[in-house]
């Protein structure tokens, strides 16, 4: 199967997703939230959108055409173990392993197994030559070429002590922050919605902690934010987060703000559990910087207004990366390549 036949096939798997009619996505729904509760139809849906976009033909054309990719299937036999606490949050790695021509060996989140199967069988019908190429991983793989894997700083210090004599990327826990200037509007601090609650906060470009100037008033954000919080509120297992840590920050009397399904906390900690975003001061932009570089290494991406930090995204486009947009930085694509 050549290179041009299959960007080919994850073309068509991109039209077809994003065509998807109604019944279909009523099915994929009701698989995904009997297996994982999060897994609700706004989350899946949001999901497939994100790979139908970066499955567009123009989009992948351009995008290849960066890598020296072999025109042939390879004999490399590549391991993707795949975290399951976003719908399909493992594609883009088993997408890139399948377009560079190695065989996949998937090894699913526990609970995204039937989505992830769901995508890849039916890119298996678009083009039957993949059905050799992927191999559902449930026991130990015989052969292996590199790895690829994504879970918790726990998970990867096993991962790297098993599998760390292989080419390998490893990936551990990371999050992502909002940087505030203080002069956004209404409608602008409203579009952060999209990158702290879309997925209910469980995906590393959700946002869990945001930075703001001194003396900012934060009820305008909390007020933007209210509507789409409630209809989180609407999802039992968002709702026992939010009851939980309210009643937390209640009994031990730690100040705090509630717009009634979401919560802020000033800390300096980083990472926010469900239903809270966390957030602090700066005062100016070197401060800021110096604070941002301390913590690179557990930022996946920052989201600001117009992009005013380079590398930045848009509010609201932190859930939909484009195709060369790596977890952790690290070039998916050129890693595979030189296997």
């Amino acid at each position: 199967m050549t290179l041009e036949q299959r960007v080919q096939a994850f073309v068509t798997l991109g039209e077809k997703i994003s065509t998807l009619p109604t019944y279909d996505i009523d099915y994929l729904v009701r698989g995904a939230s009997s297996e994982n509760g999060w897994f609700d139809e706004e989350s899946v849906k949001a999901a497939l959108k994100g790979i139908s976009v970066i499955l567009e033909a123009s989009t992948l054309e351009e995008w290849v055409n960066k890598y020296t990719l072999s025109n042939t299937f390879t004999d490399k036999h590549i391991l993707v173990i795949m975290a399951g606490n976003i719908p399909l949050v493992g594609f883009h790695d088993a997408f890139t392993t399948l377009l560079s021509g190695h065989k996949l060996l998937a090894k699913l989140g526990s609970q995204d197994t039937f989505l992830m199967k769901w995508i890849l069988r039916e890119l298996q019908e678009i083009a039957p030559d993949f059905t050799s190429q992927i191999t559902f991983l449930e026991g130990k793989a015989e052969q292996v070429d590199g790895v690829i894997a994504t879970g918790s700083d726990n998970s990867a210090r096993y991962f790297q002590s098993y599998f760390g004599k292989y080419p390998n990327i490893i990936r551990k826990n990371r999050t992502s922050i909002a940087v505030i200037k203080g002069d956004e509007s209404a409608e602008t601090l409203g579009r952060l919605q999209e990158d702290i609650l879309r997925y209910y906060g469980l995906g590393c470009r959700n946002i869990s902690k945001i930075y703001i100037p001194e003396g900012y008033d934060l009820k305008p954000l909390l007020g933007a934010l209210e509507k789409p919080a409630m209809n989180c509120i609407q999802n039992h297992k968002y709702s026992n987060n939010y009851d939980y840590n309210k009643s937390v920050y209640l009994v031990n009397k730690v100040p705090h703000l509630d717009n009634g399904g979401l919560m802020m906390r000033e800390t300096s900690e980083l990472v926010s559990p469900i239903a809270v975003t966390f957030y602090e001061t700066y005062q100016n932009g070197a401060e800021l910087k110096q604070i941002l570089d301390t913590q690179k290494e557990k930022i996946q991406c920052i989201v600001t207004d117009g992009q005013w930090l380079a590398g930045s995204y848009n509010f609201g486009d932190a859930q939909y990366p484009k195709v060369d947009d790596y977890a952790d930085g690290v070039d998916t694509m050129a890693f595979l390549q030189s296997l």
